[in-house]
């Protein structure tokens, strides 16, 4: 496996293509499923830690953020809507810590976001404090504290499952504090606080069954006219594409498809 290399320049030994690189579906154009079987979660990429893994400076003011470089996309469960992101909703305006704070209530799914950062989600459990998993542990922080520069919003509906009730999503995050490393289920933030807003294992590390299948689609779309489908075998694999594209923002992605699709165009013919 180690000897072979893929035309999409974002894969790297630890993710396995699922499917044919340069296969064409006639309605959807070309299709990839990745799998991240071997792959670690993205958490040292998050909030204070640059790519090299050293520490950023805690204190440094507000960080960048540009709603119109969000990568705009839906996600399938077979022919199920289960999640959906668009610029145009007003759900995604994004504020300071301190304005939030005043909008949350507990239970909420809260959103960090920064130009260049992967996503942070945390669980807001009342008292102006938020659960989430940093660093491979699962932390009880302030939200200014945890938002570290970036602004935030409350993502309660980017996931279209049913909610469990406030006092159990509280419940299902307060219990998971202090659990690090190797005793933890989830492989990023967003897993972490999703699992404890929904209930659902398909957000936990092994929690579906990798049978060869493809039941995930992820429709990156393109423009208004024009979208990208990505395949998948688990919910967890999914994700951790859809935080690598949030990562990279909207004009890397259309640039990186679009030098796939030169380079898949020049193989072909």
């Amino acid at each position: 496996m180690g000897n072979q290399v893929d035309k999409l320049s974002h894969l790297s030994y630890a993710e396995v293509p699922t499917v044919d690189p340069n296969g064409v579906d006639t309605e959807d154009g070309p299709r990839i499923g990745v799998s991240y079987i071997f792959s670690n979660d993205d958490d040292e990429l998050e909030d204070g830690s640059a790519v090299d893994g050293t520490d950023k400076d805690q204190n440094q003011e507000e960080k960048h953020y540009d709603q119109r470089d969000e990568v705009e996309c839906a996600v399938y469960n077979r022919d199920e809507c289960i999640y959906e992101k668009s610029v145009k909703s007003s759900d995604l305006e994004a504020y300071s810590p301190e304005n939030l704070l005043n909008k949350c209530k507990a239970g909420d799914l809260v959103e960090f976001v920064a130009t260049g950062q992967y996503p942070h989600w945390a669980v807001y459990v009342g008292d102006f404090q938020v659960v989430h998993l940093h660093r491979s542990e699962v932390k009880n922080s302030f939200l200014t504290d945890a938002s570290q520069g970036r602004r935030c919003r409350i993502v309660n509906d980017l996931y279209k499952f049913k909610a469990l009730g406030a006092d159990m999503v509280v419940q299902n995050a307060m219990e998971q504090v202090g659990l690090k490393d190797r005793e933890l289920s989830w492989r990023n933030s967003e897993c972490f606080a999703a699992w404890c807003r929904f209930g659902k294992r398909e957000f936990k590390m092994g929690g579906e069954i990798r049978i060869g299948k493809q039941p995930y689609r992820l429709k990156i779309f393109l423009s208004d006219k024009q979208a990208h489908v990505l395949e998948f075998q688990s919910l967890e694999d999914m994700i951790m594409e859809k935080r690598r594209n949030d990562h990279l923002g909207r004009t890397a992605v259309l640039q990186e498809l679009a030098n796939h699709f030169s380079l898949a165009y020049t193989v072909l013919h």
